[in-house]
């Protein structure tokens, strides 16, 4: 069975609980029968008064199509039968870039009237390629390799704090250097934060501070 008889079918299998909604092929042709016969009733039934307040009549070359009845509408929505539901959707799945539901719905709801949301996540749902798309790796572990020292002073953790709002003197920022190892700290105010400036404090020259080996 392939998916657009699927779909169909599972469409006839809800209609029972969206009578109003959706419409089998046989009954909108008779709908479309019924409602020329109270345009021409002289005295209208109940039913032919709810036919008249909610459907219209458009001549689309030689077919007559249902319209949703709707004063001052720019455009007219169309019913659209069961059997041509898979294909409306389709149409717009495609135009939208193969979009989620609430974009679907946006574009089908610009040309029909009784295309459900239901039918939409049904259909999306069958659609392989956005089944593909949405599927999730499946992570079975992440190992993260840890960084180790062994040594004092052989890896560490340079950071340089702003400290204009606070400066004392000239000294605006500060350089925080942290062992790995031993997570011990060394402290050392800074004029500005040049790039020459940092890379001679961390050089292991006497007057440096960082010089971990006097």
């Amino acid at each position: 069975m392939d998916l657009e008889e699927t779909f169909r079918r599972s469409l006839y299998t809800s209609y029972g609980e969206n009578k109003c909604i959706l419409l089998p092929e046989d009954k909108y042709i008779k709908t479309v029968g019924e409602l020329l016969e109270a345009t021409q009733a002289p005295k209208k039934s109940l039913h032919q008064f709810y036919l008249l307040k909610k459907y219209e009549l458009l001549q689309c070359g030689d077919v007559q199509k249902l319209i949703r009845k709707k004063p001052n509408q720019e455009h007219p929505l169309y019913f659209a039968t069961i059997e041509e539901t898979f294909d409306i959707i389709k149409r717009a799945h495609i135009a939208t870039g193969h979009g989620g539901r609430d974009k679907m719905i946006k574009e089908i709801n610009k040309k029909y009237a009784n295309i459900t949301q239901d039918a939409i996540t049904l259909f999306k749902s069958m659609c392989s390629e956005c089944q593909r798309k949405w599927k999730w790796t499946i992570t079975k572990g992440i190992i993260v390799k840890p960084i180790l020292s062994k040594d004092f002073s052989s890896r560490a953790q340079v950071d340089l704090i702003d400290m204009q709002s606070m400066c004392q003197g000239q000294h605006k920022w500060i350089m925080m250097y942290q062992d790995h190892l031993t997570k011990f700290c060394i402290l050392c105010p800074f004029t500005s934060k040049r790039a020459s400036e940092v890379a001679y404090q961390l050089l292991p020259s006497p007057g440096s501070p960082f010089n971990t080996t006097k």
